[in-house]
């Protein structure tokens, strides 16, 4: 999968602007100077989708012990699916091959990036793991920046990581450790494939028909590991709040902000998921922040902000 992070450049290059994107056909509105109200709509969807995926997560770590990790992944993108495709009704005609090309490949990004990160989840601590799993985003802001400070915030924002894993990595169960790192690349491949898939397909329609796609990729991985146990009603209950939590609330508000949004920030904003997944460690799975641990939070947070202002101001030619 590393063709997509090499394909990330003429992606960040060719977000189209929000006026742009709204005018059908071959009309191109004049696109007007964006409102501070504009800039922070698209980095207030990246935010709130990162509380609801990283609360869905702490959620799904005590789901585990009932389904098993592939087990929940595969109930999460099943549930996820059906909720999507119920609500969106997206047509499946009219489109090229290039299009389907682009929501299989959404799709696998998605599954892959799912079970990656279930099975470093049920090996590793949370924030270890999201910690690890953001540096491909990181990696993706700088290959795809055309911006000096964003390459210095995204820099202060490893550091911010770094420090948040507490020099600790190196205790980690190895095998876990890989996993989350493979999940930060597959992560990376989401961020290029969703800006895709929402250029080619309007509203959620595309959105939906990947997320069907990667649940057929994962059911048979999920009916291996838990078979039966995926049946059970309580299970079935508490999946489809993971459902929404992880997966039919964030995609659907990060596949939004990526219309009005540049790959690069959209990428560095990635950092704040390790802060938010401690948080949500600490209100829903008792694990407290020490001092260092709520710097480095401070630090990721500082970097992105920093990242949101850079891309707020107009580039000098």
């Amino acid at each position: 999968m590393d063709s997509p992070v090499k394909d990330v450049a003429p992606v960040a290059a060719s977000v189209v602007p929000p006026a742009a994107a709204a005018v059908p056909g071959p009309r191109v509105a004049p696109v007007a100077q964006p409102t501070a109200g504009r800039r922070l709509g698209p980095v207030a969807l990246v935010v709130a989708g990162g509380l609801s995926v990283q609360f869905g997560s702490a959620v799904a770590v005590l789901l585990m012990p009932r389904a098993g990790a592939l087990g929940v992944v595969t109930l999460r993108l099943v549930l996820a699916a059906a909720v999507l495709l119920i609500v969106c009704r997206p047509k499946v005609r009219g489109y090229s091959r290039a299009d389907w090309g682009t929501i299989a490949a959404f799709g696998a990004a998605m599954a892959g990036m799912n079970v990656l990160f279930y099975q470093a989840a049920d090996r590793i601590p949370l924030g270890a793991a999201v910690t690890l799993e953001v540096l491909g985003p990181l990696i993706l802001s700088v290959v795809a920046s055309r911006r000096l400070m964003n390459l210095l915030w995204a820099g202060l924002a490893l550091c911010g990581l770094v420090l948040l894993g507490g020099g600790g990595f190196d205790r980690l169960d190895p095998l876990g450790a890989v996993f989350a790192l493979a999940a930060g690349a597959m992560w990376a491949a989401y961020i290029v494939f969703s800006a895709r898939t929402g250029r080619r397909f309007p509203q959620a329609d595309g959105l939906a028909l990947a997320m069907a796609f990667g649940a057929v990729l994962t059911l048979p991985l999920g009916i291996a590991e838990a078979g039966g146990k995926l049946l059970v009603p309580s299970t079935i209950g508490l999946a489809l709040a993971v459902a929404l939590m992880s997966s039919v609330l964030p995609y659907t508000l990060e596949l939004l902000a990526l219309r009005r949004l540049p790959a690069p920030t959209f990428a560095i904003l990635m950092s704040l998921e390790p802060a938010i997944a401690a948080a949500a460690g600490f209100l829903i799975l008792s694990q407290a922040l020490s001092v260092t641990e709520a710097v480095a939070i401070a630090l990721v947070i500082a970097a992105s902000m920093g990242a949101v202002r850079t891309q707020s101001r107009p580039r000098k030619e």
